[in-house]
């Protein structure tokens, strides 16, 4: 079975001591690739240093929206210049979080609308994130719109009709560790319903680990309980599904 982590934070201190292992393992753990994500323009850096070093890991830049009163006026341009290397293949993550809300909505929203247009610009994917914000994050999609690469709601969090919504934009849904969860009925009634036509795996490693490993430390590893919970909603074939998630994957961030 091949997997695909399509968000994974490897450059966080959670890794230091035994990254090389874990990265090692990918071939044996049947991951094709990883795309590694930054949060902001510094840690975007970081993450590319480290997508440099592996052929399995790509790379995706931009500001995360609890760090969006932070940005400095250039960092569009810095942003930028971080695209024309080959492994950056998306823009993100980028977003609106209204749960923590540790930069004010105004900057979050504007900070989202400018690397929007950047992504639009350059026909890069974009890596969204959405938490309690789901209204203004449409309102604002629908008004700039995406990229004709595409996009991903990361770590979905609502219901079936907010999915539908996104799907209509031209989003795929994020999905990792939390529908395996079994009280998580509303994720995996979106599952259900939307179909692995428009899922693309992902872990958020070091966070959201699947129910195996509650507490513990996640690792893109362990897309392979998310892939088996996804098989056994939609009663289908293991093996089959893995191939079309990776396939949404390639698709989405352009990889061969």
């Amino acid at each position: 079975m091949k997997i695909v982590d399509t968000h994974a934070h490897l450059h966080f201190p959670q890794f230091k001591s035994d990254l090389q292992t874990l990265i090692n393992r990918f071939s044996s753990d049947g991951i094709d690739f990883v795309i590694n994500v930054g949060i902001d323009v510094s840690d975007s850096i970081q993450s590319l240093e480290l997508a440099q070093k592996f052929n399995q890991i790509f790379c995706s830049v931009g500001v995360h929206p609890h760090e969006a009163s932070k940005v400095e006026k250039d960092y569009i341009h810095k942003l930028r210049e971080l695209t024309k290397d080959p492994k950056v293949v998306a823009i993100g993550e980028t977003g609106l979080d209204y749960y923590r809300n540790l930069s004010s909505k105004e900057d979050q929203k504007r900070v989202f609308r400018e690397q929007l247009l950047l992504a639009k610009e350059l026909d890069l994917p974009v890596i969204v994130h959405i938490r309690e914000a789901y209204e203004d994050a449409y309102q604002i999609l629908s008004e700039i719109g995406l990229p004709i690469a595409g996009g991903v709601v990361h770590a979905f969090s609502a219901d079936v009709t907010w999915a539908l919504k996104f799907i209509e934009l031209g989003c795929f849904i994020g999905i990792g560790g939390p529908l395996t969860y079994p009280k998580n009925i509303e994720l995996k009634n979106v599952v259900r319903a939307i179909g692995v036509e428009n899922i693309i795996t992902e872990t958020d490693c070091p966070y959201l680990p699947p129910q195996q490993f509650r507490g513990k430390r996640n690792e893109p590893a362990y897309v392979r309980f998310v892939v088996q919970e996804i098989s056994k909603i939609l009663n289908e074939n293991t093996q089959g599904i893995s191939s079309k998630l990776l396939q949404n994957a390639k698709e989405l961030f352009a990889i061969d």
